[in-house]
C-alpha cells in the first residue's frame, strides 16, 4: 500500500511543480483562463504558493503521516474550489482536470491515513 501512496504522492507533486510553474511564468493560455474564471491577478501568488505548499506538504507526508493528510485535504479543498471556478462560469471541459486531481487528492488522504 505504501508503494502506491508513494507512485500516487509524487505524480501530484510533479503535477502541481508543473502547475505552479506555468502560473509562475505567466503564460499566456494560464492568463487568459484565469481571466474567463474570474481569477483576480492578484490571487495568482496565493495560487503558487498553495500549489508549492501542497507538493512539498503530501512528500513530507511520506515521512510524516499527519503532515501527508493534511496537505492532502488542502489540496483537495484547492481543487473542489477550482471545479467550482470552472462550473460557475460553464467550462465543463476545464472542470475535468480539476475533477480528477480532486480525487486525487482524496486518494491521498485515504492512502495516506491506511499506511500510518
Amino acid at each position: 500500500m505504501f508503494v502506491s501512496l508513494a507512485v500516487v504522492t509524487v505524480s501530484m507533486s510533479v503535477l502541481l511543480l508543473v502547475s505552479a510553474g506555468a502560473k509562475s511564468l505567466r503564460t499566456l493560455h494560464i492568463t487568459e483562463q484565469m481571466s474567463t474564471l474570474g481569477v483576480p491577478q492578484s490571487m495568482m501568488a496565493f495560487l503558487i504558493g498553495a500549489q508549492f505548499a501542497g507538493a512539498a506538504g503530501v512528500i513530507a507526508g511520506l515521512w510524516w503521516g499527519p503532515v501527508g493528510i493534511v496537505a492532502a485535504i488542502g489540496l483537495t479543498l484547492y481543487f473542489a474550489g477550482a471545479v467550482a471556478f470552472h462550473l460557475r462560469v460553464g467550462d465543463r471541459k476545464g472542470a475535468s482536470p480539476a475533477v480528477v486531481l480532486t480525487m486525487a487528492s482524496v486518494a491521498l488522504i485515504v492512502l495516506r491515513a491506511a499506511t500510518l
